[in-house]
């Protein structure tokens, strides 16, 4: 009989031992050691993989050149994966329950029939999955549903069908019948992402993975996972919003700088082609603290409403709260406006918010950020035509931002009329653009144009 190997594993970073310990070496944490049996001692052999022998290359004769990609017919997921989907390429789909997650992958394998995709779910039913597609109102001939948790089953199943690509939802509910753990455990996790990253490397088929996150936010199971995966996306947005956001956390075939954005509806997920539109909002009447920030997220320019409201602080410890924002960077833009600028803002109460559930770290932000609140704490409309980029630093002076000519050209685009820049910007001709350049270099000049020095 084979003798039954066990080993104990950290729950929160995956460090094996082969004792219990009470606080881990790794992440130093308390009481996370779990016991998991490894292997009875079968064989390793997975179904559908060659035990081909590899041998090294000189570096001179591997073809260099761009790598295969499938084109997908959507443009936000191709944009964020840095151009389409990579042939044998291992993405990892993170982000909260009920956030779309499911959905978009289901949406993306009906919305390409050019690609025979095999979606394989272990937590739904073929019923469930075919009622989620009867929503989306897509029909694919190409698309194939699996319900299934073994590995090998999976992979039996793969030879018979012959994919494209290939959709695990999730991984957390797979299992490998080498190992005798829990499906879910650190183990489990671990091995059946290395047969699924070894069959996509021998096959060239990509596989996409939908993966759990914990209470924290991180992903659920070892951080190895993710040094495993050649693309990690999380799915961003809240359930009070419409909108979702997909961002590359790693990503080997491509920018990690890039933004997708969708909008949830009751037929699935929508692209938006033009979030500047949909991220400003029309007011009948003018509102103070209310600023425009030309932001850009990756190669992709966006115009964002800022909103702003400064008030008298009802207890003893003035409140700092900001939505979508860095609020330590809120306190440092409040110190410098009191600092430099001689603005009174420490009795008062500061409530920042980027509307429509965005959450951005540009920091060209920041003009429109003091800008809305020096608007709010005198209540004083700021002028409806006019957007702000700069970043601000420590001393009130207005510092130039990247990719400054998208941003203006964007803003241009949506109808305004005049753009606040910093006057160190170089390369910027206002004969180049049919928006007017305001330029500044100090905060007091910042105030002097848009309040006349009141």
């Amino acid at each position: 009989m084979a003798k039954i190997k066990k080993a104990f594993f950290c729950k929160n970073c995956g460090y094996e031992s082969q004792k219990w310990m009470g606080k881990c070496p790794s992440c130093n944490q308390w009481n996370t050691f779990d016991e998991e049996i490894i292997s009875r001692g079968e064989p390793s052999v997975i179904p559908g993989l060659s035990q081909k022998v590899v041998k090294p290359l000189p570096i001179q004769e591997i073809r260099s050149g761009d790598f295969d990609r499938f084109r997908l017919k959507d443009a936000e997921l191709n944009r964020v994966l840095g151009g389409g989907l990579v042939a044998g390429s291992l993405t990892l789909f993170g982000g909260e329950p009920g956030i779309g997650k499911s959905t978009l992958l289901l949406q993306t394998a009906l919305n390409n029939p050019e690609l025979r995709v095999l979606y394989v779910s272990g937590e739904e039913s073929e019923q469930q999955i075919k009622m989620r597609a009867e929503r989306i109102g897509i029909h694919n001939p190409n698309c194939f549903i699996l319900t299934a948790t073994n590995t090998h089953d999976i992979l039996n199943q793969v030879s018979q069908v012959n994919p494209n690509l290939i959709v695990i939802d999730s991984i957390q509910t797979l299992h490998t019948p080498l190992l005798d753990s829990s499906p879910g455990s650190i183990s489990q996790i671990r091995e059946c992402t290395a047969e699924l990253l070894r069959f996509a490397k021998e096959s060239n088929v990509p596989v996409m993975l939908i993966g759990h996150i914990t209470k924290d936010g991180t992903l659920a199971g070892p951080k190895v996972l993710e040094h495993m995966v050649d693309t990690v996306l999380q799915f961003e947005g809240d359930r009070n919003h419409l909108y979702r956001l997909i961002r590359a956390q790693k990503n080997r075939f491509g920018s990690t700088n890039e933004l997708g954005i969708y909008e949830m509806q009751g037929a699935g997920l929508r692209e938006v082609s033009n979030p500047s539109e949909l991220l400003i909002n029309q007011h009948a009447e003018p509102l103070s603290g209310v600023a425009i920030a030309a932001a850009s997220e990756g190669l992709r320019p966006l115009l964002i409403e800022v909103q702003a409201l400064v008030s008298t602080a009802a207890y003893g410890t003035p409140q700092r709260s900001a939505t979508g924002f860095d609020t330590k960077r809120l306190n440092m833009l409040l110190a410098v406006l009191e600092k430099r600028c001689g603005f009174r803002l420490g009795q008062k109460d500061v409530f920042l918010n980027l509307a429509g559930g965005i959450r951005m770290d540009d920091p060209a932000l920041d003009l429109a950020v003091v800008s809305a609140v020096l608007s709010s704490n005198i209540d004083m409309p700021l002028p409806a035509d006019v957007c702000f980029c700069a970043e601000i630093g420590l001393s009130g002076e207005l510092r130039p931002v990247n990719r400054a000519e998208q941003r203006i050209a964007e803003a241009e685009k949506l109808g305004y009329k005049r753009i606040m820049i910093s006057a160190a910007t170089k390369g910027i001709s206002q004969q180049n653009f049919g928006i007017k350049l305001i330029i500044a270099a100090k905060m007091e000049e910042v105030f002097q144009q848009l309040f006349g020095g009141q």
